[in-house]
């Protein structure tokens, strides 16, 4: 059968090297990534550890500081405007989240909208009223059955408030509205938050579906699964004297949590040299160089030393003033035997 070439198809996403330094610090680092069209992305990693700022470098909604990344065959960061026309964001809190305020059609009628005054066509231009709202509506059913959100299941149909969804239909509706513009890209945040483990299961199979109809797509997650293309920002990433990354992709984390992810703290703990002696990271993210750091045995030796040293003053101390007791003592002894003389 021959290809529709109006069908959405993924977009290739290639990183090497990816890092993304804020004013306190760097947000993640080192990342590695190649991922074909049509695959399933997942970023995994704890909360703070720069999950959220990976996935919008990703579909050039931010720039990166270091490494090299390509979207399509699109470079990033020089080609972040192209990026965004060819990626769809799903529920991302803080970027794109739904108003609980509004009801489903509203929702997907103001998408619609959206989609038909930036859409680019001449075509699309020079149609009718009537043919226009009928490609919308075409356009909105298409993306509501790829999602798998039946709204006749809905406790008010089409009109239930966002506030009135279950998680994972509010997920569906997110995912819904982003392939409202058939993008070649779908990125979502915190796919598996607060999800049971039966809605987990379900939201993963909604996600292999998409990218299973030609959609490249990018989840972020506490935990990837199973046959999904895995990338970690857990670990900080381990690096050599000349400043060169090691095997495997890495992220600083930041305690300050997603949301600021982009102002990352600056790196406070210990590096980890490769003699095993632990010391202050010098210029990190800079040069990519640990300071150097002395013998843990001499440090162990000094504060035994300092310890030894106060217990003895310790002990001097309580001895002279048991001295001072007993000559005070000794002489209120002698007023007496003198008082009775």
């Amino acid at each position: 059968m021959e290809a529709n070439p109006d069908e959405p198809h993924g977009a290739a996403v290639v990183a090497d090297g990816l890092g993304l330094k804020g004013p306190r610090g760097w947000v993640f680092r080192g990342i590695g990534l190649q991922a074909g069209p049509g695959s399933l992305v997942a970023i995994e990693g704890p909360s703070g550890s720069g999950r959220t700022c990976l996935l919008l470098a990703l579909t050039g909604r931010m720039k990166t500081t270091e490494g090299h990344a390509e979207v399509a065959g699109l470079p990033l960061p020089r080609k972040m405007a192209a990026v965004r026309r060819i990626s769809a964001l799903g529920p991302v809190p803080g970027v794109s989240d739904l108003d609980p305020a509004l009801t489903v059609a509203e929702h997907l009628r103001e998408r619609a909208l959206l989609q038909r005054r930036f859409d680019g066509s001449l075509k699309a231009l020079l149609r009718g009223p009537a043919e226009r709202s009928a490609a919308s509506r075409a356009r909105i059913d298409e993306a509501l059955t790829a999602a798998g959100l039946d709204l006749a299941t809905l406790p008010k149909g089409d009109r239930t408030s966002v506030r009135d969804l279950e998680r994972l239909e509010a997920l569906r509706l997110s995912v819904a509205l982003a392939l409202v513009a058939r993008p070649r890209l779908l990125a979502l945040d915190d796919t598996d938050l607060k999800l049971s483990d039966a809605d987990r299961a379900e939201a993963w199979a909604l996600l292999r579906s998409v990218a299973a109809s030609g959609v490249t797509v990018l989840a972020v997650c506490s935990e990837a699964p199973e046959g999904a293309l895995r990338v970690s920002t857990a670990t900080r990433t381990a690096r050599t004297a000349e400043g060169t990354p090691a095997t495997g992709a890495a992220a600083q984390e930041n305690p300050a949590g997603d949301a600021d992810d982009a102002e990352a703290a600056a790196p406070t703990e210990d590096a980890t040299n490769e003699d095993g002696t632990s010391g202050k990271p010098a210029d990190t993210g800079t040069t990519g160089k640990t300071a150097a750091t002395g013998d843990t045995s001499d440090t162990a030796q000094a504060a035994d030393t300092a310890t030894t040293g106060d217990t003895a003053k310790t002990a001097d101390t309580t001895t002279d003033t048991a001295k001072t007791a007993k000559t005070e003592k000794g002489e209120d002894d002698a007023l007496a035997e003198a008082g009775r003389a």
